[in-house]
């Protein structure tokens, strides 16, 4: 099982790639608490915990790997989210794959994703 998504977003690959891995700007971006490592290894969470994880792999304005995981899942479960981050004329184009979740947990993530990240993004940078 895996949720494959892609948006297009006024912005730079720089821009998106610092607000998916500033706290500062991830909460700014989405009105939410956020703690955010920018180094590889790091921890970080999510709309006041809701979302925790790691940072798995991290290549600047590029490509994000986390350890992602929800609130309610049990402590030890974590599926693997991956965002691919590339220029497109004058908008950058982010593709997300997010597979290793929990059975049954396919439809409120992808609306999820939709409502929690892509929606605030694109408000935030336009």
């Amino acid at each position: 099982m895996s949720i494959k998504q892609e948006i297009s977003l006024d912005s730079t690959p720089e821009t998106v790639f610092k607000v998916l891995t500033s706290a500062q700007e991830f909460a700014a971006a989405t009105g939410a608490p956020a703690e955010i490592s920018s180094e590889e290894g790091g921890a970080f969470s999510c709309f006041g915990g809701q979302i925790t994880g790691r940072q798995i792999k991290l290549v600047p304005n590029q490509t994000i790997v986390q350890a992602w995981r929800a609130g309610p899942w049990e402590d030890s479960v974590y599926s693997i989210v991956k965002f691919n981050i590339k220029k497109s004329g004058t908008t950058t184009n982010v593709s997300l794959e997010h597979s290793g979740f929990p059975e049954g947990g396919e439809e409120h993530l992808e609306a999820g994703w939709h409502k929690m990240y892509w929606e605030p993004l694109k408000a935030y940078l336009t």
